[in-house]
This record gives C-alpha cells, structure tokens and sequence, in this order.
C-alpha cells in the first residue's frame, strides 16, 4: 500500500489533471474556473467524499503566497504595456485609492453590523478588498466576448497591481491588533517604503534580467526558464528583505520584462502561462482543503450581507469616487464596478488572522470565503449579459495561427511582430514591391480570412491583412508607419 510521499505525489497529480479538466468545463459553461477548483478542493477535503485531512494554515498560506508571486509576475509579463500605458494613471488610483476605499466601506459595515472591534472590522474589509480580472476574462473567452475601448486594459492593469495595497492593509492592521501602540500615521511611510522599494526593485531586476539572458548565451535552451523562475524568487525575497513589497515588485519586473526584447521570449512567456495555471490551480485547491462546509451555513448571513456589501456599494462607490474626472463614461464605469470579482488573493488574506492568532479570525476567513464564492457566483456568471447591456462588449478577435514558431536569436536585433493592414493605410490594395519597405524588415507570413500564405513582391496586400515581420527595431518601427497607416509607401 502507497504511503508517505508516494501517496501525496499520487493524490495530488490526480487533483491536478482534475483541475484541468475543470478547466475545460469552466471554458464550456462559463463558471469561472476558480470556483470549480474551489469546489475540487472542498469535495477532496475531510468534510467531503475525499477525506483529505488539512488544516495547516502556514503551509496553505506560504503556497499561496509562492502561487501569487508567480500568477503576478506572468500578469506583467503578458501584459501589453502599450495598451495600458494609456490608462496608468486611473489604474494606479483604482488599485490604492480604490482598494483603501472598498476596506473602509466594508470596515465600518462590517464593525456596525457585525459588532466586531474597528480594528478587526477594517481587517475584514481590507482582506476582501482586491479583485481578480483574471476570472473577469477567463468568461469573456468563454463566450467569445471581449471589452471596448480602454475598459480590458484599465482592468487588467488594476488587477496585476491592486493585490499589493490589499496585503499592505492586512498587515498593517494585523500590526495595530498585535501592537496597540502603534498609530495610524506609522504606517504612512511604512507603505511609502514598501511601494518605492517593491517598485524600484521590480524595475532595476527587470533590466538585470533581460541583459543577463541576451548576454549570457546558455548552452542549453531549457536553462532559459531556470533562469526567469529563479528571477521571480529573487525579486520578490529580495525586496521582502529590504522592506518593499515583493507582490508589487513581481509584478513591476514582468511588467517590464514584457515591454523588452530577449533571447526565447515567447517560449519564456508560455513557459510562465503554464506555471501560472499550475500555480492557480494548486493554490485553489490547497485553499479549497482548508474550508469545511459543515461551518458554512453558521456564517451564511453574514457572508451574504459583506458580499451585498462589496458588490452593490463598497465596490461602485470605490469606481465612481476614484474614476470621478476620468475620461470613463458612466456605463463604462458600471461595468468595472460590476466586474469586481473577488479571487484567491482574499482567501489567502484571511489565513493571515488565522496564522497570527487574531480573535474570531475563523468567522473572518469562512466569511471571506462565503463572500468570494458569492462574488464569483452572482457576477462572474452575469458579467457577459451586463457588458452587452450596457453596450461596452465586442467580439473576442480570434488569436492567429501560424505554421511556424518564431524565436529570438539575439536581443535588439531583429524579431517577429504581427503588423496589421488598416483600411485607411496607403499600403492598402498594392503590391509589397511598391510600398518600399526597409531592407531590415521582411514580410515571412500574411493572414487572410482562414488563409496564411507565404508572401511575393507582387501580393498585394488587403485591408484586415495581418502580416508577421521580421525585423529590427528600426526597420519595425518604419513598416508599421507604412502598412498601419500612419505613413507613406514609396511612389
């Protein structure tokens, strides 16, 4: 009979190949995929048919912690750095201000309602007062949807960044409850510090990153991911260490990194896809073991009553306040108070009460956790329907396909870039030998419609063409003037 190691490897590979399974039944069905894992975790727990015995909330909590840092660091990485630089300025005010304001609504609901202490109130709020858009557009590719204008990149920058601000409150208020002394003001330069450091870190490991891998020409191309999972540990131990906040710092270095040209870049951010699922994955289904749904029911009105709160309240006034003098219209601000979903990042919160011995610190987590399956529930399975209501949804383009895998050989030279015929670009409807493209680019592939085909100087490119370009950074950057538009080809 398997014992010991042998019987965790088996049990937890078998949770594993669930979890993707479930995957696919979330991309059918549209749950979003972090309740299913959820769910697989309950089910294999010791109140469900698997019997798995865990309640060790220092290992749930260090897994979830590693699980972030890496989900954080892809979240950069695969982030598109010219889509959201346009809307840094409102993604950086709804990932603090906005978080701070949600944990005060919550906070004073919760001490009213709930009699609970202030402290312990505003420790609830903070908990729950990140979101995860992740889940928001795991649904919309699911229903082939997709958001208009600015509103992907304004939720997918406030994701990647707002987990930081949410951890720094939890710990800061876990440091009011364990130290009375301790005043509010304190903490002020304690986030200014973690901010700065986790940012200046995230940025400055970044750079030594990309130089190290275009420079350092490793024998064998499997050390390249070695070295991208060792730069994630790194970045975020060493900004701990030196006071920062290491979630900010991860995701600063991907976001960074993302925005660079290195050596497999490609390969490097598929690599890191996968980990994240991995990680995702994993992470659900540890927090999933941790929860016995025996106690549920004893916390069901007030997790319903914090969950109203955080969905109909808290979260929109939060939006509206923070996006106040934006450029955002007002449905366009409704449906980013609507997508507010809450994801791990709360649940992995509320095992911080339990770690440091905080009173009621089990109400506070099986709360948090009523309240995020709430979420997940109520707006993850509307979030479709409500964006094509308010008329911001679109068709989800579909992603090229291509016969080959393009890879980088050496950095700042030369690399593939898909470039994208408009139907006001002058290269429109002519020949490619009379657009005088650059020596240094060279056109390998054109998509038309369900066709990709290797082009001729005598093709003659179309409007909604999308030709993959080989290129250097120069040459690159006069072919896009010419086949998007913004220039003109050669008589």
């Amino acid at each position: 009979m398997l014992t010991g190691p042998e019987l965790v490897m088996a049990a937890a590979a078998a949770l594993v190949l669930v979890g993707v399974l479930a995957s696919k039944l979330s991309a059918r069905s549209g749950i979003p995929a972090l309740l299913l894992f959820l769910a697989i975790g309950m089910l294999s727990g010791s109140d469900g048919p698997g019997g798995i015995a865990f309640d060790n909330y220092e290992v749930a909590q260090s897994v979830g912690v590693v699980a972030l840092a890496f989900i954080l660091f892809d979240g950069g990485l695969s982030t598109d750095w010219g889509r959201t630089r346009g809307v840094l300025r409102e993604g950086v005010i709804l990932a603090t201000a906005g978080v701070a304001a949600t944990a005060i609504v919550v906070g004073w609901v919760a001490t009213v309602a709930l009699e609970l202490p202030v402290e312990v109130g505003l420790l609830l709020g903070a908990i729950v007062s990140s979101t995860d858009a992740a889940a928001v557009f795991s649904v919309l590719r699911s229903r082939n949807a997709s958001l208009k204008g600015q509103l992907g990149p304004l939720l997918e920058l406030e994701s990647g960044s707002n987990d930081p601000m949410a951890v720094f409150l939890t710990v800061g208020l876990l440091q009011l409850l364990q130290e009375p002394e301790t005043s509010v003001v304190s903490l002020v330069p304690l986030f200014i510090l973690q901010m700065s450091v986790g940012t200046a870190v995230g940025l400055l490991v970044a750079w030594a990153a990309v130089k190290f891998i275009n420079r350092v020409h490793l024998e064998y191309d499997g050390l390249y991911p070695v070295v991208t999972l060792a730069v994630v540990l790194l970045t975020y131990g060493a900004t701990a260490l030196l006071g920062g906040s290491g979630f900010l710092a991860v995701y600063v270095a991907g976001l960074r990194m993302g925005d660079a040209d290195f050596i497999h870049k490609r390969r490097l951010v598929g690599f890191h896809d996968a980990i994240a699922w991995l990680c995702q994955i994993s992470m659900f289904l540890v927090l999933g073991l941790l929860v016995f749904p025996s106690r549920l029911p004893g916390v069901t009105a007030l997790g319903l009553l914090v969950a109203a709160v955080l969905v109909l309240v808290a979260r929109p006034l939060a939006v509206f306040l923070t996006l106040a003098r934006s450029r955002f219209r007002a449905r366009e601000k409704l449906l980013v108070s609507w997508v507010g979903l809450r994801g791990a990042v709360p649940i992995i919160l509320a095992t911080f009460p339990l770690v440091e011995g905080v009173p009621q610190a089990d109400t506070i987590f099986n709360v948090v956790f009523f309240a995020v399956v709430v979420s997940v529930l109520v707006q993850g399975t509307t979030i479709p329907l409500v964006a094509e209501r308010l008329g911001v949804a679109s068709p989800l383009a579909p992603a090229r396909q291509y016969p080959i895998e393009p890879v980088s050989t050496s950095a700042g030279n030369t690399s593939m870039h898909e470039v994208t015929v408009s139907a006001q670009s002058p290269a429109a409807d002519r020949q490619i030998v009379d657009l005088g493209l650059p020596r240094g680019a060279l056109l390998v592939l054109v998509s038309r419609d369900e066709e990709t085909f290797v082009p001729q100087g005598a093709t003659v490119l179309r409007p909604g063409d999308t030709a993959l370009v080989l290129a250097d950074p120069e040459s690159l950057a006069r072919t896009k003037e010419i086949i998007e538009g913004e220039g003109d080809p050669a008589p």
